[in-house]
């Protein structure tokens, strides 16, 4: 019962969000439109509820030039493909805005655990532990506003499955406020180097899955 009210007010949320937020979404494509050149938005494919694929949706961040299908965190250098307005975009997580309409169309929800990358097997397979890949993606999670960049991949996991445990209405308003908190003090963002294993021991315990 809950999953069909939480369905609702998705559709309802991501409706009037795309109402009210329009004109800032005309002013970020025309700041990526006259920084450089190429599509506005950018689509990746994800794993969805039950493991299907869908396109995310996000404003375009990155050069035209940027390797393809390849995450941020795999990037030797990603500061060199990253705009002046995307590193913005990045910081602020208003990349994300457009993820609304992947929302709107039931492809995620506002709260879920964050929609891995078709090729991040690693993270799918420890999903599928806790059940984490069966309930439907979101823009944000209990795993975004305790960690997000900086976590472990089976930390993140773990923080996907317990989120799953809890799932209810409690459990996503303390995520949605959290996750307002978490993009004014931009936690956990971290560019480059995320997901690898470094011999160095500090950093291993530093590893850090893809947004």
């Amino acid at each position: 019962m809950y999953m069909k009210c939480k369905r609702l007010v998705d559709i309802v949320l991501s409706l009037i969000g795309m109402i009210l937020l329009s004109p800032i979404f005309l002013i970020l494509i025309i700041a990526i439109k006259a920084e450089s050149k190429g599509p506005v938005l950018f689509k990746q494919k994800r794993v969805g509820i039950h493991k299907v694929y869908f396109h995310i949706l996000k404003f375009r961040t990155m050069r035209i030039d940027t390797p393809k299908d390849t995450p941020t965190h795999m990037l030797d250098n990603p500061d060199q493909y990253i705009t002046k307005v995307g590193k913005f975009l990045r910081k602020t997580s208003l990349d994300e805005l457009p993820q609304i309409w992947n929302i709107f169309v039931g492809h995620m929800s506002i709260i879920g655990p964050r929609p891995a990358l078709w090729n991040q097997y690693d993270l799918i397979a420890e999903r599928d532990k806790y059940g984490a890949n069966d309930v439907p993606p979101g823009l944000t999670g209990w795993a975004q506003i305790n960690g997000r960049d900086e976590l472990l991949i089976d930390v993140k996991a773990q923080l996907d499955g317990e989120y799953v445990g809890k799932i209810g209405i409690k459990m996503d308003v303390k995520c949605f406020f959290g996750t307002i908190v978490s993009v004014f003090k931009s936690d956990g963002v971290v560019e480059g180097g995320t997901g690898a294993r470094p011999n160095n021991e500090a950093h291993r315990q530093k590893e850090r899955a893809s947004e």
